[in-house]
């Protein structure tokens, strides 16, 4: 039975156990329903050959890659591979990029590799994803050099045993079904006896114009989900080996549904060497926040022959997942306790006390309770880099360029309930919950690229797009107008250089990812970093610069699967 709970391919070993696919090999999976223990209890998972998360695939940069996949399913099923750059209609995404895999067909992808590192891929059907249908794609590079002795892929999880669509019919009904962390009449008088009763009240007035709480930290939560690592609980303790003095390049995947976790070895310092698949100058941290559809990877080298905790931990403290990096099986080491549920302040916003930084729509849909400047400096002419310094614990880092964000009269569409008069740039910022840790938290301004992209051509065209939401209502969107109201796609030109200027009107972060192309991230670093998903913070403007070489039809959503389902998608073409 302890085989069926976690993969073949996540053996305490390492590399050597994980299937490298040659040029004249085909992959076949098999994807399907089966009975399976999962933390303990019986259900029934989407299996890829048998397993949940599916096989690890190791491809090889050059090779071509050839995978067939047999859907055995009652429903139509599909597979995107995440991150990787291929043929438009190779990309998986039904309606999109081809119709999808019916049930009792085969599906053959074919692709040339151009890249290595490491990647994933999962369903883009449906609520597929968050019932298990997803596994970990790794890229070896061309001359096999891992840069460490030894290797693991960690693949993050979130399970929940209810129906998926069970849980977003309880998102609508209620966006705070899941949050069991709301303040209490004593957290208001600890609040007044700290800051005084007249800010407490401007501030908790401004969260009840909001229709939400600070602790609205994630929309699902340890409330009805089990985290996972390589498939296992906590209970089960998935293992890793080392030998003392190794370097370890540990793979890390968040392949959650809707779960940002922070993850940190206790005691063992790591060095970040790639994000999302590409190598970025080595940043050594103690901790790190990754969000839904991120990759990173760490080198670790451990001294002695004791265990390590490895330790994920969901964004808003309601659970976690740990696994052992150990020098023998059976081993285990002190797992932390969970830190205090987070709260969004102000300052986490980026507005300081500055209390008419957002402006809501009023049931008549008229913006109130914000000023009335709707094109600004995004720093309100206040100096960036020492704005960024203030509020991260990263002083000295630098700073993204300043952009100017522009706001219709009224606020962006029917599906925009709030917006973020004075966005900022918050990449230097480590997130809620991370802000006052006394160690070091790996943010975005850290990431430098190894090496240059071909493509340094200026932007000659900039896209605004703004990342909008009711709470109330669950309806996420672009723009403030749902993917089933859109009127056609978002149009990049083939071969242009343009820049994608990302402004989160809503409370909430949102990790957006671009099928198909690379984002590079403007982060004042150079080179600039590649990601293929970014984590946009609430009130925050971030600018991304794209080439546009990829024919076709694209997705371009947030990478929370119910948001998604709410409506935050858009269709990318390049033509």
């Amino acid at each position: 039975m302890l085989a069926k709970m976690a993969p073949a391919w996540a053996s305490p070993l390492g590399r050597s156990y994980g299937q490298i696919i040659d040029s004249n090999e085909t992959v076949d999976l098999l994807v399907e329903r089966q009975p399976m223990t999962v933390a303990g209890q019986m259900t029934r998972p989407i299996t890829i050959n048998g397993s949940m998360p599916g096989p690890l695939i190791r491809l090889r940069e050059g090779q071509r890659a050839r995978l067939n996949v047999t859907n055995a399913l009652d429903e139509d099923t599909s597979i995107h591979w995440h991150g990787i750059i291929l043929p438009e209609n190779m990309d998986g995404v039904p309606g999109v990029s081809y119709a999808g895999i019916k049930p009792r067909q085969t599906f053959n992808y074919e692709f040339d590799v151009k890249q290595h590192g490491t990647f994933w891929y999962h369903s883009h059907s449906g609520m597929q994803e968050q019932l298990g249908h997803l596994g970990p794609l790794i890229i070896d590079s061309a001359d096999g050099d891992i840069g460490a002795d030894r290797e693991h892929v960690i693949v993050l999880s979130d399970w929940t045993f209810e129906d998926p669509h069970d849980v977003f019919r309880h998102l609508k009904v209620a966006e705070g079904y899941y949050n069991y962390h709301q303040r209490t009449i004593f957290d208001t008088l600890d609040d007044i006896d700290k800051q005084g009763f007249e800010q407490t009240w401007k501030e908790r007035s401004m969260w009840n114009r909001m229709r939400m709480s600070p602790r609205d930290i994630l929309d699902v939560t340890g409330s009805t989900y089990t985290y996972l690592m390589n498939g296992r609980d906590s209970q089960t303790n998935w293992t890793a080996l080392y030998k003392p003095g190794e370097k370890v390049r540990l793979r890390i995947i968040n392949g959650s549904a809707m779960s940002f976790f922070d993850f940190r070895i206790p005691g063992l310092e790591m060095v970040v060497v790639a994000a999302d698949g590409q190598p970025v100058m080595p940043v050594t941290v103690d901790e790190f926040r990754i969000g839904v559809a991120e990759t990173y990877d760490v080198v670790v080298q451990p001294k002695d022959t004791r265990p390590y905790t490895l330790f994920a931990e969901s964004m808003d403290r309601s659970g976690y997942v740990r696994g052992t990096l150990a020098t023998e099986m059976g081993q285990s080491a002190e797992v932390p306790a969970l830190r205090p549920t987070p709260e969004r302040g102000m300052a986490a916003m980026g507005m300081g006390h500055d209390m008419s930084a957002m402006a809501m729509k009023d049931d008549m849909g008229t913006m109130s309770d914000g000023n009335q400047t709707h094109q600004m400096d995004n720093m309100s002419d206040m100096d960036m880099k020492q704005m960024t310094d203030d509020h991260s614990g990263h002083a000295g880092l630098p700073s993204a360029p300043k952009i100017k964000v522009t706001h219709q009269d009224g606020g962006h569409g029917p599906g925009a309930a709030m917006i973020a008069e004075n966005p900022i740039s918050r990449l230097n910022e480590p997130g809620v919950g991370l802000e006052h840790v006394d160690h070091r938290v790996l943010v975005y301004g850290d990431l430098i690229g190894a090496h240059p992209w071909p493509d340094e051509r200026e932007p000659v065209r900039e896209i605004e797009l703004h990342l909008t939401g009711n709470m109330e209502k669950y309806m996420w969107s672009f723009d403030g107008i749902e993917f089933t109201e859109v009127d056609g796609p978002i149009e990049f030109h083939y071969g242009e250089r343009l820049r994608l200027i990302l402004v989160n009107d809503t409370m909430m972060e949102h990790p957006i990812h671009l099928h198909g192309m690379w984002m590079e991230l403007e982060n004042g670093q150079y080179p600039r970093p590649r990601k293929h998903t970014i984590s946009v913070k609430p009130s925050e403007v971030v600018s991304l610069q794209i080439s546009a070489d990829a024919l076709g039809s694209w997705a371009f959503h947030c990478h929370l699967l119910y948001h998604m389902e709410a409506g935050m998608f858009r269709v990318v073409s390049v033509a």
